[in-house]
């Protein structure tokens, strides 16, 4: 498969390779894009098959299925279920910007991330050129633009060194988050339970997010404390409440799987800090 790079601080070449890109997502094919966090592979979030390829790509397993990058918080709505005040605070103050919510995924969408458990992870990224693309495309399932067990890329070409003709559309936009720093990956708040719990802290810090929501949890919390909220309610879809990830509650941070993959980011331990999600 051919491969082609776009310099996206050009006009012409900008126009050109968001349409190219455009083009390839809709072919189920998947690109390389920026975010305001590191550079991201990114695929058509309703395509099995392209999000299957974004995962072949990586070396990666359905078991850590990626996030979603969407271009607006109106978007939560059609994608999610059961979304808490407490979520939508944060998403209101923190979007566009380095912030992952799980929640619950609306029942009736028709598409396979992975072992997500019903659930999804969605992220408003803080990039201009990231949220023209999603605009024109909808949805997209992004990880990090490496293999797994590899750096991140910081930019297209570096992402190009390590996934070369996987990718059919390479967007180059210059280093994020900027030359010379550590990317810093999201921070990824889990909103399925009864209270918000921050699964992994990235850019927004706990006690950030403490000071607006109160009664959030940490990812130190036991087992036995955090409650999750299909313990008290009915489950949301047709699944039994034991399809729920949150109630593995020998492993609470089972919920990461929902974001494991990028773009969020890190997700396997080892990796927690070179393989940031592309979100």
């Amino acid at each position: 498969m051919s491969t082609t790079s776009y310099n996206c601080t050009n006009d012409a070449q900008r126009a050109e390779g968001l349409a190219h890109a455009q083009k390839a997502i809709a072919a189920k094919q998947v690109i390389v894009m920026p975010t305001d966090t590191v550079y991201g592979i990114a695929a058509d979030a309703f395509s099995p098959q392209a999000v299957a390829t974004l995962l072949a790509a990586k070396g990666r397993g359905r078991n850590m299925p990626p996030p979603v990058l969407i271009p607006r918080i109106g978007t939560m709505e059609g994608l999610a279920a059961d979304i808490p005040d407490d979520a939508r605070k944060l998403a209101e103050k923190y979007w566009p910007g380095p912030l992952t919510l799980i929640f619950h995924a609306q029942p009736t969408l028709t598409w396979d991330l992975g072992e997500t458990h019903g659930t999804v992870a969605l992220r408003v990224p803080d990039d201009q050129l990231a949220l023209d693309l999603l605009t024109i495309t909808g949805p997209l399932a992004v990880s990090s633009a490496n293999r797994t067990g590899q750096e991140a890329a910081q930019t297209a070409s570096e992402a190009r060194t390590q996934l070369a003709e996987s990718v059919e559309v390479y967007l180059e936009s210059g280093f994020r988050p900027l030359e010379g720093t550590d990317p810093t990956p999201s921070t990824i708040v889990d909103a399925t339970g009864l209270r918000l719990r921050v699964v992994r802290e990235g850019a927004i810090s706990l006690e950030e997010i403490k000071r607006m929501i109160p009664s959030v949890l940490g990812a130190d919390v036991e087992p036995d404390v955090w409650e999750p909220a299909n313990l008290s309610k009915e489950p949301h879809s047709e699944e039994s409440a034991e399809s729920a990830p949150m109630l593995n509650l020998e492993k609470p941070a089972e919920a990461q799987d929902a974001v494991s993959a990028e773009n969020a980011e890190p997700h396997e331990e080892a990796e927690a800090s070179k393989d940031a999600a592309g979100s």
